[in-house]
């Protein structure tokens, strides 16, 4: 899935002049549970077919936001409101980050990343999904 993600890439051209890529992060007890990131595992075989720089550690969910599959977008973004941050902030600061999730489905998750990366000093955060509900 992260080859056919990074065929498509380059047939985006409004993506062009991405310099890192970044994993939407889990919450900690839901990655022990799962045993995987599946956005990880997607950005990481996105970023090496492409020879992308890929930082799985940089940003950071800070609480567990619980399901989000019955609620509404405003819901949502309410929901996810604070619950991401970078850990680090140079490895992004002046950066084009390409956002890697596995589904879009308001948008809400990739917002609240892109939030907390812009603060984080990325010049500009653009999302990339494998697909869209």
């Amino acid at each position: 899935m992260g080859k056919q993600m990074a065929s498509r890439f380059g047939q985006l051209p409004e993506l062009a002049g991405v310099n890192y890529i970044v994993p939407v992060p889990l919450f900690t007890k839901r990655l022990r549970k799962r045993g995987f990131n599946q956005s990880e595992l997607l950005a990481r075989t996105f970023a090496e077919t492409l020879q992308l720089p890929l930082d799985a550690s940089c940003l950071v969910r800070g609480r567990d936001t619980g399901s989000q599959t019955k609620l509404g977008r405003a819901e949502r973004l309410e929901n996810l409101k604070d619950a991401f941050g970078c850990a680090v902030s140079h490895p992004v600061k002046g950066k084009i980050i390409l956002l890697i999730d596995d589904v879009c489905t308001t948008g809400s998750t990739l917002e609240a990343c892109a939030v907390a990366l812009k603060k984080a000093g990325a010049k500009r955060v653009m999302g990339f999904t494998y697909g869209r509900e």
